[in-house]
């Protein structure tokens, strides 16, 4: 997928409506022409998507979307690749997880060819759109993208549809220790608490303010208050040069990629980050 997601779910979806497009009568293995068509197919022979990034669903949406299909049956089919003896899933895993509970023996999919990276893309795209992964499962997924695919931060970003910062935000969340993700996972802590908790420079540190949040209830104003009294984040510790700042984005901008301003003295670095031969060849180009 070389221009990212920007296509999204509807690159993969005819613009055809079931009622134009079921075909009742055309088997399960039928072959190439059926990539166009939706089929109803054994619900057995569709396995779940390997790469879904989301482990945990809410089970009153759930619920709710069990009920819609014993009704009204499923509205929009899902896309499934075909492997050996059946399909496996691109795009749908709510649809299909309530369609078995619902009791139903076929379901409407579309057959499409996915690579292993576009089925993580768009079974991550399909959960933000829908229904938001909570933070350590989105962390998680952009991390399993960039490791898969050998990804930047930036390049992430620029397939999700996301800023750089935003991403490089969620994943370090992944830092913490696990006490404190397994929370964040379950909702106990919001990611308010998580961003002052990542400013902490040692677990045993984030530890203590974690629980003390827990233990106590505490706002994001009252953790603030708590650990100003400790000496504060690191961040906050340090004085920032905003003059610098401004020019440390408009190099960011300039390269597109990670872009600091050191002082030493009168003098100091510019450091511009790169994370593969092809990046730093565009830098020197773009300094040429």
């Amino acid at each position: 997928m070389a221009n990212g997601l920007g296509r999204g779910l509807g690159s993969l979806i005819p613009n055809k409506t079931n009622k134009d497009y079921i075909n009742k009568s055309t088997p399960a293995d039928s072959a190439k022409d059926d990539r166009d068509r939706i089929l109803n197919v054994d619900i057995n022979k569709v396995k779940a998507n390997p790469l879904q990034p989301r482990k945990e669903f809410n089970n009153t949406h759930l619920d709710e979307l069990i009920e819609s299909i014993k009704d009204y049956g499923v509205i929009q089919p899902l896309i499934v690749t075909k492997k050996a003896g059946g399909y496996e899933l691109i795009a749908g895993e709510r649809r299909l997880r309530a369609s078995k509970q619902a009791g139903l023996d076929k379901i409407p999919v579309i057959i499409r060819d996915a690579s292993r990276q576009e089925k993580l893309e768009v079974a991550l795209i399909e959960n933000i759109q829908r229904e938001n992964l909570n933070p350590i499962e989105l962390a998680t997924a952009y991390q399993q993208l960039a490791d898969e695919f050998n990804l930047n931060q930036s390049q992430v970003a620029k397939r999700l549809g996301k800023s750089r910062s935003t991403v490089a935000n969620v994943m370090r969340m992944l830092n913490l220790p696990d006490e404190i993700k397994s929370a964040i996972a379950q909702g106990k802590v919001n990611e308010g608490h998580a961003k002052y908790i990542m400013g902490l420079e040692t677990p045993e540190k984030q530890l203590t303010v974690f629980r003390k949040i827990i233990h106590n209830n505490l706002t994001i104003q009252e953790t603030d208050k708590v650990i100003k009294k400790m000496g504060g984040t690191k961040e906050a510790r340090i004085k920032i040069n905003y003059t610098d700042k401004d020019k440390e984005f408009a190099f960011r901008e300039f390269f597109g990629a990670r872009t600091e301003v050191k002082r030493k003295g009168k003098g100091g670095q510019i450091i511009i980050d790169f994370y593969n031969d092809e990046e730093l060849k565009e830098i020197v180009n773009k300094i040429k």
